[in-house]
């Protein structure tokens, strides 16, 4: 398979987060992981697989809304058919928790490393392995 480039899977970041904001159908965000081999690490736990991540994916876009992510930092580190990708997202949202009379505002700077390769059927780049490595809470943000 040929070499990823910067521009690919700087396309595939920002695919994700804009995928992400809108709460797009999990049939139109599984093309952006890998079918197989898929590991997550999310502050609620680790994940395996796409199954474990469509469970995942329905709950969050079921808890918060009116997301936005700003990607702060990117650093992509191209080694032939893989990506070591860091970077820092702001992410904003609200939540509500019933029987709560308002909403929550959240915000936090989230930092992240990703392993982008090529997907074994389609030949596109897929996110492998996504940690969060830490989460900053921006000030007056609720808690998680």
């Amino acid at each position: 398979m040929a070499d990823l480039t910067n521009l690919e899977v700087n396309k595939l970041v920002h695919y994700w987060y804009k995928k992400l904001d809108v709460h797009a159908p999990v049939e139109e965000v599984l093309p952006l992981l890998a079918s197989e081999g898929l590991e997550m690490q999310f502050p609620e736990g680790p994940l395996k697989g796409v199954n474990d991540f469509k469970k995942w994916y329905k709950t969050v876009t079921n808890r918060f809304f009116d997301e936005i992510h700003n990607i702060k930092m990117l650093n992509i580190d191209i080694n032939e058919e893989k990506a070591t990708v860091k970077l820092v997202v702001n992410w904003q949202a609200h939540i509500w928790d019933p029987p709560a009379a308002k909403s929550k505002w959240l915000g936090f700077d989230a930092y992240q490393t990703w392993l982008v390769k090529r997907d074994a059927k389609t030949g596109k780049a897929v996110i492998a392995t996504y940690i969060v490595d830490g989460l900053d809470p921006m000030e007056d943000s609720a808690t998680l």
